[in-house]
């Protein structure tokens, strides 16, 4: 059994996650957010299965250092860090602040930085560890009305290749979830332009996200097999893998973006590897298993 710190487990996907590892024997330290405030009912749930609850907030280095700290003293230790805390977006591009996007980088971006830098050093003296980053199909393709967050996503997938090769000689594994679109409570928290004097020169194009956005909720409702959990289930299959045979990306999505991005990361290995190739450096591309 795994010692897991988990961030996000007062949302959606990271709820489910958490709950999921506790029932398959897990011992897992919860990060999240004013646990004794607005979390207060997430922390006492995850409490009640079995998990240390730690305060974190990612967006906050002295918050990671303390919760962190914490975590790793109450588990003796650490074999996976799951980087789940993260926000979308929706909305025409253009009426994002620039304020608004520095702040969606440093929460989907900075802050899984800033997670890995705080266990990293306990991962590498081991010679053992995985890193699982939640990205997402749009951290592959962007689509309109969701520019801002695909960016963060598109970042953490570049952050999260560099960070791959450059611990794997440590033994330390960093793989990428990428979930399609789910019908959760994350949708209820989409960040929205607050420009909104801005949006006003769309005329009645600034009702397209508004309108898309419905019909893609409409759409969930019809497709019972796009279930939030199987994204939970794809984190904790990550984590039953042995090191060495996990793969670097696992896409999750039942409504047909599936296949395309799997071809897009197919092509995407096969380049990355051809480069390495190029430099006679394609070892780092291998994790160094013990």
């Amino acid at each position: 059994m795994a010692r897991i710190l988990m961030t996000g487990t007062s949302g959606a996907f990271g709820m489910l996650a958490a709950r999921g590892a506790l029932a398959a024997g897990h011992q897992l330290a919860a990060a999240m957010r004013e646990p004794d405030g607005r979390n207060a009912h997430a922390a006492s749930t995850l409490r009640a299965l079995g998990a240390t609850v730690v305060e974190i907030d990612v967006t906050d280095d002295d918050s990671v250092a303390r919760g962190t700290e914490a975590a790793l003293a109450v588990l003796g230790g650490l074999e996976v860090l799951a980087n789940i805390a993260g926000v979308g977006t929706h909305g025409l591009s253009e009426g994002y602040s620039s304020a608004q996007l520095m702040r969606l980088f440093d929460l989907n971006v900075v802050g899984v930085h800033r997670m890995m830098r705080a266990v990293l050093p306990t991962l590498r003296a081991q010679q053992t560890g995985l890193v699982i980053n939640i990205s997402s199909l749009l951290g592959r393709l962007s689509l309109p009305f969701y520019g801002p967050y695909s960016a963060t996503k598109f970042a953490l997938e570049s952050l999260s290749d560099a960070y791959r090769v450059e611990v794997s000689q440590f033994g330390v594994d960093v793989v990428l979830v990428e979930p399609g679109g789910f019908k959760t409570t994350w949708i209820e928290a989409l960040v929205r332009p607050e420009d909104t004097e801005r949006l006003s020169g769309y005329g009645p194009a600034a009702d397209a996200p508004a309108q898309t956005l419905a019909q893609v909720e409409a759409m969930l409702d019809t497709k019972p097999e796009q279930d939030p959990a199987k994204v939970a289930d794809a984190i904790l299959a990550l984590v039953d893998t042995p090191a060495g045979e996990r793969p670097h990306r696992t896409v999750v999505d039942f409504i047909g973006m599936s296949e395309p991005v799997g071809m897009m990361n197919d092509l995407a290995a096969q380049a990355t590897a051809g480069v390495y190739q190029a430099f006679g450096s394609e070892d780092l591309l291998k994790l160094k298993v013990r």
